[in-house]
C-alpha cells in the first residue's frame, strides 16, 4: 500500500451524552496525541477541564450537536460512522478494518449509544471485555488500534 493511500484519510472522535467532564478532557488529550482530525460532543456540551492538559479543544476543531440527528446530518462527506458498543452484532476491535475516513462515536458508560446511533452506524465495534470500559479509555484504545492497524485499513 503506497503512502498516497493515506493522504486523504481522517478521523474524528466524540461522545454521545457524556456523563463526566473529566472523561471528555482525557479523551480529547488522547485524540490530540493519536492523530484525530476533530473532536465532538452530542447532547452534553464540553466545558474546559483540567484533564485536557494539552488544550486539545484549542488545538483541533471541536463541534457540538444538540441531538444525534443534527450530528448525523453533518457527518463529513464520505465518512463512515463507527459506533463503539457492546452489541451482539458488533465486530471485535482486534479484527476490525478501520475505514480511511471515519467518525468514531462512543456512548456514556452507563447507557452506551442510543438505539438510533447503533442503527445508523455503518460499523459497530466492541472490546473483548465482560463489562463496559471507561469512555476515555475505550476511545483511546480505538484510536491506538487505528494507528497500529494501518495495513489492515479498508
Amino acid at each position: 500500500m503506497s503512502l498516497d493511500n493515506f493522504e486523504h484519510e481522517f478521523f474524528g472522535i466524540g461522545i454521545q451524552n457524556g456523563k463526566t467532564p473529566e472523561n471528555l478532557g482525557a479523551l480529547w488529550r488522547s485524540a490530540q496525541n493519536l492523530g484525530a482530525s476533530f473532536i465532538f460532543t452530542i447532547g452534553n456540551r464540553y466545558a474546559k477541564q483540567s484533564s485536557d492538559t494539552h488544550h486539545a479543544v484549542k488545538a483541533m476543531p471541536y463541534f457540538h450537536y444538540d441531538s444525534f440527528e443534527a450530528f448525523y446530518e453533518n457527518l463529513p462527506k464520505g465518512a463512515m460512522l463507527v459506533g463503539v458498543e457492546m452489541a451482539e452484532n458488533a465486530v471485535d476491535l482486534e479484527t476490525f478494518h478501520h475505514p480511511r475516513r471515519c467518525v468514531y462515536l462512543l456512548g456514556a458508560e452507563d447507557h452506551g449509544l442510543t438505539k438510533i446511533a447503533c442503527e445508523k452506524s455503518h460499523h459497530l465495534v466492541k472490546f473483548k471485555s465482560e463489562k463496559s470500559l471507561n469512555v476515555a479509555i475505550a476511545g483511546s484504545i480505538v484510536m491506538y488500534d487505528r494507528r497500529l492497524s494501518k495495513p489492515r485499513m479498508s
